[in-house]
Parts: structure tokens; sequence; C-alpha cells
């Protein structure tokens, strides 16, 4: 799948009625050898900064953590690699996402109300303005990119 196609398909996911999270992993769920609708029951709560109190962090970066945590699991409590493989990874890809809006928190994040720019081409490309769909396709970008990286 393209990285244009993932960036739409998580624009309609969200059009269509999931939170920001479920948006990001279910149009990335292939990346981690999982379908749509494996990923997106375990995110139904994720949304909004956990629950809809835009306290938490942002849904868009939950839905990225999840799809790497999938990719590299740690299921073993002693297997210190798998853990700091993981932590590395979400580590970087919230740093990126701060990086392009300067939060990772859904409230942070309101009110700031970072719109696109040339930080965003995905949602340039897509003619995507509204905050959320901003942070998902951008969410779903890095993403994209940081798994790109890892060796074959």
């Amino acid at each position: 799948m393209s990285d244009m196609d993932r960036c739409a398909q998580a624009y309609q996911y969200h059009k269509a009625g999931y939170n920001c999270a479920q948006a990001v992993a279910a149009s990335c769920a292939d990346l981690a050898g999982r379908t749509p609708e494996e990923v997106l029951a375990g995110l139904g709560g994720f949304g909004g900064g956990i629950g809809g109190s835009h306290e938490e962090v942002c849904g868009a970066v939950s839905g990225g953590v999840y799809i790497l945590g999938l990719r590299h699991p740690f299921t073993e409590g002693q297997d210190a690699a798998a853990k700091r493989k993981i932590y590395a990874q979400a580590k970087e890809f919230r740093r990126r996402f701060m990086e392009i809006f300067g939060h990772s928190r859904c409230g942070d994040l309101l009110r700031a109300r970072p719109g696109v720019s040339e930080k965003t081409p995905s949602a340039q490309r897509l003619g995507i303005t509204t905050h959320c769909d901003i942070m998902i396709v951008t969410a779903v970008e890095l993403l994209e990119a940081l798994l790109a990286e890892e060796p074959a």
C-alpha cells in the first residue's frame, strides 16, 4: 500500500466515526501483519486523549505506538532487548510527532491548533484542514517513514 493510500484510508476511517487512534492503527494494520478489524476493538477507548478527556496523549500517537508494539512485540518480561527496542521506537515516533506539532497531548494540541504546513505533506495533498485529521494523516506518514527505515 502506498503512503498516500494509508493516509487517505486513515482519513476515511475518521470520517466514518472511528477515533484518532483507531483511524491510524486500522489504516496501518497491514504493517503489523494484522487486519483493520483486529486492531479497531483494542483502541476504542484511546481517542480524544483517552476516553475523550483530552487530558492524555493524542489518539493519533496512541494508534501509531500500538502498531509499533505489534510490529516489535515485548511479550516476555525478561526480554530486555525487546523492551529497549519498542521503547526506542515509541520514543522516536513521539519525538517526530512533537517536532512537527510541538505537543503530543490531545488537549495541548487542541489549544495550539497547529494547521497544515510544509511539515504535513499528506494533509496538504489530501486537502485536509480539520485539526484531528491533520494529526491522523501525519501520524500515518510518520509511522510509515519510521518503519521504512528499519533494516529488512
